[in-house]
């Protein structure tokens, strides 16, 4: 005979439940048993680049930019996991912008960054008065409540992530989404290529005061992001040099963050870190977390084994890991990833918690 549950031995009057139920009341133990589902449980997921590709180019063939909402001038396909995303607190989207086009200039409350899949040199996206060149593997931040645009003055489409906290901001915490359209389409260029880098590079301005930019109307008690341009090549050499000289960590391989400038350490936004990972040592060792992962592969193949299943990728797929799941990473020779994940949000409730998993 099975045992029944201690909660189930209790029971209520009718005239206590009445009372419960008309002024939206319940008691504890049946609040508890609710808990941890009014969002949806994320499963290990891998969207392939052919079919991404294969979608994003019949968006690009049936929807010009110009017939979309406004707002929501975008050409976006976005993988789905949770509610609206890949998770609860990340969204990830692919974006193209084809030649000639611009996607109109606009600001809004989530932090927002830019890593481009298949870019080139005339492809620009402005942030903040500054045309960031949108060259192969290159992030651009676009932070909280900057104006931002997106022009293709090249002879090519070119197509990048897209990767915000909009879920965190409007699923997770239930919050209404500030958002802005610019009265132009292209927002002014005031700003010379470069300046955001001379702001935040190794020489830094004597004053460092603030001229209430950034992040607009939005405090807290962290350093917000500024506009800035991680160059591919750099980070490349420095992740070369770490490989060179370094042991890998035996979960991540050679793995460099990208930090907020105006810090000079990690995480890059609040809500969300990112790093460029190296793996060429072999099979990881496995571990989990509790926070979630999303991987773009920019280069190389190989798999990651999470839990009993195994997400086979190759360049340019897309993948998640979800909290709580054992995984670790194989890759076939060499491979470089992206990874990106809502760490921060638990480190800084120190929720955030890692173990290592014994063979």
């Amino acid at each position: 005979m099975a045992q029944q549950e201690p909660e189930d031995l209790l029971e209520l009057s009718s005239d206590t439940r009445s009372l419960l139920d008309q002024n939206d009341l319940r008691p504890l133990w049946e609040v508890e048993d609710d808990m941890g589902n009014l969002l949806d449980d994320l499963e290990a997921d891998i969207w392939k680049w052919e079919d991404i590709q294969a979608a994003i180019d019949g968006i690009e063939d049936d929807v010009p930019i110009a017939d979309l909402p406004p707002g929501f001038q975008r050409r976006v396909a976005v993988p789905i996991n949770a509610q609206n995303a890949i998770s609860n607190t990340i969204y990830v989207g692919v974006q193209t912008v084809s030649p000639g086009e611009t996607a109109p200039a606009h600001r809004h409350a989530a932090s927002a960054l830019r890593f481009t899949i298949d870019g080139h040199e005339d492809m620009k996206t402005v942030v903040a008065g500054e045309e960031f060149p949108m060259r192969d593997n290159d992030l651009v931040t676009t932070p909280q409540w900057e104006w931002h645009d997106h022009v293709n003055d090249s002879d090519e489409t070119a197509a990048w992530l897209d990767v915000l906290d909009l879920p965190l901001f409007l699923d997770t915490l239930n919050n209404s989404h500030v958002f802005e359209n610019h009265e132009l389409e292209r927002q002014p260029v005031t700003k010379t290529q470069g300046y955001w880098d001379s702001q935040y590079g190794r020489g830094r301005p004597e004053d460092d005061g603030s001229d209430g930019s950034i992040p607009g109307p939005f405090q807290g008690n962290k350093e917000p992001t500024p506009p800035y341009r991680f160059g591919w090549d750099e980070m490349l050499e420095a992740l070369r040099q770490r490989a060179d000289n370094d042991d890998p960590d035996p979960h991540d391989g050679h793995s460099l963050a990208y930090i907020n400038p105006a810090t000079g350490e990690p995480p890059l936004f609040p809500t969300m870190s990112f790093r460029a990972q190296l793996l060429n040592d072999g099979p990881t060792d496995p571990h989990f977390h509790n926070a979630v992962e999303v991987y773009f592969v920019i280069e190389g193949e190989g798999a990651t084994h999470v839990g009993d299943e195994a997400l086979e990728w190759g360049q340019w797929d897309i993948f998640v890991v979800p909290p709580d799941e054992p995984h670790h990473h194989e890759p076939d020779d060499e491979a470089i990833l992206l990874g990106m994940t809502d760490r921060p949000i638990l480190e800084s409730m120190n929720f955030y918690a890692e173990a290592a998993i014994d063979e």
